[in-house]
């Protein structure tokens, strides 16, 4: 096996993703573009996306750790418009996309049509709730965003499982169809209650963060994997499973917490820029097998279906937003109120990705009789230029849209008052038990060092509270912005030093990586307290 392109992808990707980071453009859109170019670049090797590869290897961990950092408090009490959108909507858009592919290609059979609904309906929110972080959006329509691309993905194959038995010739019903849906759903959901529990008891029992976080990348898989096994939504599994341990990730022991945060977020990093390089590498294969339907032809009728697709959502959002309020004093209630801006940010924000290409790839070549799928190559086709197509157009839109419409965005200010708040708070707590602890004679300490414990819990409480003073008039900083950096300053001192000492062999290297280590945490809290970590 020749890994030297696959780690050609990964170190070019990565590489484009960093570089986004420094531009206007999301990193998403640029990685599409970079492939897109680079599929005809002389020299390149093929990169065929294999959903035997993106499914069970790629999808577990990417829905892990958005659900892992997903607030499940907030899903739950987002949990109406979530389900909409990622059980209502997708199963809505498999609907439409479907009939009305089928009304605008000749000879493309229904059956064909509704897989092609199906494969285009769930949309991927890594970009559009990228989008919505760095600008600002209103937590709640993020938090809805986020949710549905948890859930849809379960959605999502199983329609599309239901309308390929339907079109290979198993003879799918419509009562087989919601028996389909109600395993994957109630399936995938039992084997994450299932598991969520005993995984989290493992969590808390191994005294290694490297044993821990070494479980904690298995989890996703063996979810998934087992779900997958008994017939059940692997997604769904993964995502209960992720909610739960992410919700209880405090009783894990920080040195856990430290590395998988680390962790975790090198592998998101690594994995979606892969996967969204890996859709515009996918020109060349779906080019190649339009066989008896010209580009011309087949443009056409893909605009048809991006136009359907977009439309679509705007059908499904405005009125799940707006009528069940009409309808139901509770829902208005419990629910903030809304104005016609948040359901056009939602409906906008509909960018398809890698999922819809793997389960398009998916498509057998092949009914039981034989004879040859129908409109297959179309439907990869459809597929391709409808992901690109909502990347690009709703991808670069979205942003002028987001500020064009001026929602109210979070108040920094406000945050960080309540930020120090909570620290207030919980620094009196902390102090009031110390003091209980001293009183103790067991816990006898020498009057700097129980100092020492005091003045770390007065600063803690302090530092929040400094953001929100006046800054230094020379170099613009608050009092904790430049304590920070000073703090910094002083550990690279040491870290020289220790360093120094190990060259000209006054200790050894296991000595200084023990003192290394206990600078290297120091200065993550820093990083940490200065909200760059």
């Amino acid at each position: 096996m020749d890994v030297l392109p696959l780690v050609a992808l990964v170190a070019g990707s990565a590489a484009i993703a960093g570089a986004a980071r420094r531009t206007s453009v999301p990193a998403p859109l640029l990685l599409v573009a970079a492939g897109l170019i680079a599929a005809y670049v002389p020299g390149i090797p093929d990169y065929t996306l294999d959903p035997h590869v993106v499914l069970p290897l790629i999808l577990p961990p990417l829905l892990y750790t958005s659900a892992v950092d997903a607030s499940y408090l907030d899903l739950r009490a987002n949990a109406r418009p979530v389900a909409l959108l990622s059980v209502g909507y997708v199963l809505f858009a498999t609907l439409a996309v479907g009939y009305l592919a089928y009304l605008l290609v000749p000879d493309l059979p229904l059956t064909a049509a509704l897989v092609l609904g199906a494969v285009v309906a769930p949309p991927d929110a890594v970009a559009a709730t990228a989008i919505a972080r760095r600008l600002g959006l209103p937590h709640r329509i993020t938090t809805i965003l986020q949710g549905e691309s948890l859930v849809n993905d379960a959605t999502a194959i199983t329609a599309y499982k239901v309308a390929l038995a339907a079109a290979v010739g198993e003879g799918a019903s419509w009562g087989a169809g919601v028996r389909e849906f109600l395993l994957a759903a109630v399936g995938g959901v039992v084997v994450g209650l299932v598991l969520m529990v005993p995984l989290h008891w493992l969590r808390t029992r191994l005294d290694k963060a490297l044993l821990q976080n070494t479980l904690s990348l298995l989890i996703p898989f063996v979810a998934y994997a087992l779900a997958e096994q008994f017939g059940a939504s692997g997604v769904l599994a993964v995502v209960v499973v992720a909610l739960y341990l992410g919700h209880h990730n405090t009783q894990v022991d920080f040195a856990t917490r430290l590395q998988e945060h680390a962790v975790w977020k090198m592998v998101a990093f690594v994995l979606e820029s892969a996967v969204f390089a890996l859709i515009g590498l996918q020109l060349p294969f779906v080019l190649r097998g339009l066989g008896e339907y010209g580009v011309g032809e087949a443009l056409l009728y893909a605009v048809g279906v991006f136009v359907v697709v977009v439309v679509a959502r705007f059908v499904w959002v405005f009125p799940s937003t707006f009528v069940p309020r009409m309808l139901s004093e509770r829902i208005r209630s419990r629910e903030p109120d809304t104005n016609w801006k948040a359901p056009l940010i939602v409906g906008w924000a509909g960018m398809r990705g890698v999922v819809s290409l793997a389960i398009a790839f998916s498509i057998p070549l092949a009914t039981h009789d034989g004879s040859p799928f129908p409109g297959r190559n179309l439907v990869l086709f459809l597929t391709f230029t409808t992901v690109i197509g909502t990347l690009v157009v709703q991808g670069l839109t979205l942003p002028p849209l987001i500020r064009l419409l001026r929602l109210p965005r979070r108040d920094p200010r406000t945050e960080t008052l309540a930020e120090a708040q909570a620290q207030s708070e919980a620094s009196r707590a902390a102090e009031r038990r110390l003091d209980e602890l001293l009183a103790d004679e067991r816990n006898t300490l020498p009057g700097p060092l129980a100092d020492r414990l005091r003045s770390v819990l007065e600063r803690r409480r302090n530092s929040v509270w400094e953001r929100l003073g006046g800054v230094n008039e020379t170099t613009g900083e608050s009092a904790d912005a430049t304590y920070t950096r000073l703090s910094r300053e002083v550990i690279e001192t040491e870290r020289s030093v220790f360093v120094d000492l190990r060259d000209r062999r006054r200790i050894d290297d296991e000595m200084m990586r023990t003192l290394l280590r206990r600078l290297d945490l120091e200065e993550a809290a820093a990083y940490r307290e200065d909200g760059d970590g």
